[in-house]
């Protein structure tokens, strides 16, 4: 079983003590610490007595015709001292740089289309402004990015409304409202023609989906639209969809984020927004888990992405 100290082994000694007793010890007198410090003379002294009382009674400096010398127990005393001093030293640097971003860390996941052009921008831009902060990241579906969050492995995470994931717990910043493209083969009757599709035009088509079940993919769209798609391929990767896709294999959902990368052998055809838009994006924080200023940064970086990206589609 541990043994817990007493109270004579923690005495309550005061960072000022201790500054006090250092520039004493640096000077060699009184009268040189007070200059130093812009104190008085007498404050100094009050200090050191101060600290000898809270130290057991015992001398710290002989006193001498001329200055001060360090008795045996103040020699004891200056390393431990010192390294006080050294520590408060690096912990203030350490929290001026987390203040001013020029250290640190940051944490964060993202979404696989958010990975796409969104996130790769935002960082690009961040690492630029502040190089020092040591940056990691995962990628995910937004649940298991939550999951991620929750237990204190990020401190951010880019999530999208899509699998209707639990985000009211949590911290949201709000980056886009994201809508739908509908990726078809280039020589489909419908590309060419004006204007939005509806997602009804293509209800007959079999679909390329990341999962059989429309319910909690972007096929929601679908289902909100009145018909429920026919997924006659499961597939994952955005990549590997296109590739379907311009086999004329099916037709499949693609969200805008997405939309820069896609292959010259596949149309996209903007999907009307019937109800609003199909999802929105967040970068997401633990609510009432303070947001580091990397962390605040980063979601500025992100909205400037989301800025530029806008501009582009525009």
């Amino acid at each position: 079983m541990a043994v817990m100290p007493n109270q004579h082994e923690f005495p309550e000694v005061s960072t000022v003590w201790l500054r006090a007793f250092l520039e004493v010890a640096r000077s060699g007198s009184f009268t040189g610490a007070a200059r130093t410090l812009g104190w008085t003379q007498s404050a100094v002294s009050r200090q050191i007595s101060s600290l000898e009382g809270a130290l057991g009674g015992g001398p710290l400096f002989d006193r001498l015709p001329r200055g001060v010398r360090l008795t045996e127990a103040g020699q004891v005393l200056v390393p431990y001292a010192e390294t006080v001093a050294e520590s408060l030293g690096g912990a203030v640097r350490e929290l001026a740089a987390l203040r001013e971003i020029t250290g640190g860390r940051l944490r964060f996941g993202a979404f696989a289309t958010a990975d796409a052009g969104l996130v790769p921008q935002a960082l690009a831009a961040f690492r630029a402004r502040h190089p020092r902060v040591h940056v990691t990241r995962e990628e995910g579906f937004t649940p298991v990015l939550l999951e991620r969050l929750t237990a204190g492995h990020l401190d951010l995470a880019v999530v999208s409304t899509t699998g209707r994931a639990p985000l009211e717990a949590y911290e949201l910043h709000h980056l886009l409202d994201e809508s739908l493209y509908v990726a078809v083969p280039a020589a489909h009757p419908l590309v060419g023609r004006a204007g939005p599709v509806r997602l009804g035009q293509l209800a007959d088509e079999d679909w390329v989906s990341g999962s059989s079940r429309p319910e909690g993919t972007l096929l929601d769209a679908a289902l909100r639209q009145g018909f429920r798609a026919r997924v006659a391929h499961v597939v994952g990767e955005w990549t590997a969809k296109q590739g379907y896709v311009a086999a004329g294999l099916g037709v499949a959902l693609v969200p805008a984020l997405a939309a820069a990368s896609v292959r010259p052998d596949v149309a996209l055809l903007p999907v009307l927004d019937e109800g609003g838009p199909a999802r929105a994006v967040y970068a997401a924080a633990v609510r009432g888990r303070s947001l580091t200023s990397a962390g605040e940064a980063f979601v500025d970086a992100l909205r400037g992405a989301v800025r530029e990206i806008s501009r582009t589609m525009a």
